[in-house]
């Protein structure tokens, strides 16, 4: 349901405007109701709030095989929600513990969204796509 990119811009207190696409989207699935949670990847994960209760319970029945990883997730779970600006807070640890401080992106990802500092992402997505590896072969993707 989420795709695409945008790139974005906090403001000094944090606040991130959600694009209009998205915004009608999640005011239609779940009111505006979101929550961010930190990614291994060091991005954020926005997930609209009834997804989130999926993910956390998929999460909890991991057990304690992936403790670290349900610690670094669930123990970051932030609910937040769509003001009427269109406008969403990340929270101060969330957005220190990703990285961002004004320039972003945000990623669509079919049943969620990720929010990555611009700057970090654009050098991930260079060092892990190059342009050669479109041309290799009779099917560059595997879609």
């Amino acid at each position: 349901m989420f795709e695409g990119e945008d790139a974005l811009t906090l403001d000094a207190k944090g606040r991130m405007p959600m694009p209009a696409r998205h915004r009608d989207a999640l005011t239609s699935i779940c009111g505006g109701q979101l929550t961010l949670v930190r990614h291994p990847d060091g991005c954020l994960i926005v997930y609209p709030r009834p997804r989130w209760d999926e993910k956390r319970a998929e999460l909890a029945a991991r057990g304690t095989r992936d403790r670290w990883l349900q610690r670094l997730v669930i123990g970051s779970a932030r609910p937040v929600e769509i003001d009427g600006a269109g406008r969403f807070l990340v929270p101060y640890e969330l957005r220190r513990a990703a990285g961002l401080e004004r320039d972003v992106k945000l990623i669509g990802q079919g049943p969620h969204l990720e929010l990555w500092d611009a700057q970090r992402f654009e050098q991930l997505l260079a060092e892990n796509v190059s342009p050669a590896a479109t041309l290799e072969g009779d099917r560059p993707f595997d879609f």
